[in-house]
């Protein structure tokens, strides 16, 4: 079971998503290794949302083999190139995972490791 820690002693989370994850009688973790914005072609879509799109479609193909969904994820961190529009990343993230929220991180970057990678995201889902 995973639950959500938002202690009533400190201020709220800034966004949709918690202070905290405490995961209990779990029978699985998986850790993914930073998912990129890449298609089963190669290609890589140029519009920041696109690739949040994209990166998140991948991220619930990687769950699924695992047999897991995105109500199993509990941490996420998003790696943002500087510049490029952090709320359409945010709103990406939210609408995907329909209301269901994990602790997560925001970190903006100078770089990737391809230049055609605006962002990319790293998750830990538990169940």
């Amino acid at each position: 079971m995973n639950y959500r820690i938002n202690p009533r002693t400190i201020h709220p989370p800034a966004a949709k998503y918690n202070h905290g994850m405490l995961s209990s009688k779990f029978e699985k973790i998986l850790h993914s290794s930073g998912v990129v914005p890449v298609d089963i072609d190669g290609d890589t879509p140029d519009d920041i949302g696109d690739q949040a799109a994209l990166v998140w479609n991948n991220i619930r193909e990687i769950l699924s083999e695992a047999n897991m969904g995105l109500n199993d994820i509990v941490s996420v961190v998003t790696y943002v190139v500087a510049g490029q529009d952090l709320q359409s990343v945010m709103r990406m993230r939210d609408s995907i995972l329909q209301g269901h929220t994990a602790a997560s991180t925001l970190v903006t970057v100078p770089e990737l490791a391809q230049k055609d990678w605006k962002m990319e995201i790293a998750i830990v889902a538990i169940s």
